[in-house]
């Protein structure tokens, strides 16, 4: 083995060879499909931005890399194909999946909670705040001294300021 890198340059050369050849892997990225007709890629891409990934949640299945994405992706293109409108493909994916694939589904009685329970919470930690901050108020008030307590109290600041001067 010694005799393998007893030159220098060699080793030196050896070395970057390895260097290269280890982080070259880190340049790759993944490959972008091909699209078969552009046209059909921009009408995916533009379905796709509106719809939600359901493994990713908060992603749009365009963005998404996801199985269950690329499914979707797929399963567009062939709707596309078979000369579906977008409104079909859509509804399609919503009879399936239902609203929640949807990034603005529509108002109605099953999503109703979803458009409205966050000004709901909203409210009712307002009011639960509001109560607690009344009754708060209230118990403070409620508290007063009597004649003897005041004397007791000035009493004892008066001590404590005379402790502190001397």
């Amino acid at each position: 083995m010694t005799h393998l890198f007893s030159n220098t340059k060699t080793f030196v050369l050896i070395f970057f060879v390895l260097l290269f050849l280890i982080s070259s892997t880190g340049w790759s990225k993944e490959a972008v499909p091909v699209a078969e007709d552009p046209e059909t890629e921009k009408r995916m891409l533009d379905l796709t931005m509106n719809l939600r990934c359901l493994v990713c949640q908060n992603e749009p299945i365009s963005d998404s890399r996801a199985d269950f994405s690329n499914d979707i992706r797929r399963e567009i293109r062939q709707q596309i194909k078979a000369n579906k409108t977008d409104d079909e493909i859509v509804q399609f994916l919503v009879d399936r999946y239902g609203d929640f694939i949807l990034y603005d589904p529509p108002i109605k009685l099953t999503t109703i909670l979803l458009w409205f329970g966050p000004v709901l919470l909203f409210v009712a930690a307002l009011g639960s705040l509001f109560v607690y901050l009344k009754h708060r108020r209230m118990q403070i008030d409620e508290v007063s001294l009597s004649q003897d307590e005041l004397k007791e109290a000035e009493a004892l600041l008066n001590e404590d300021k005379k402790g502190k001067n001397e």
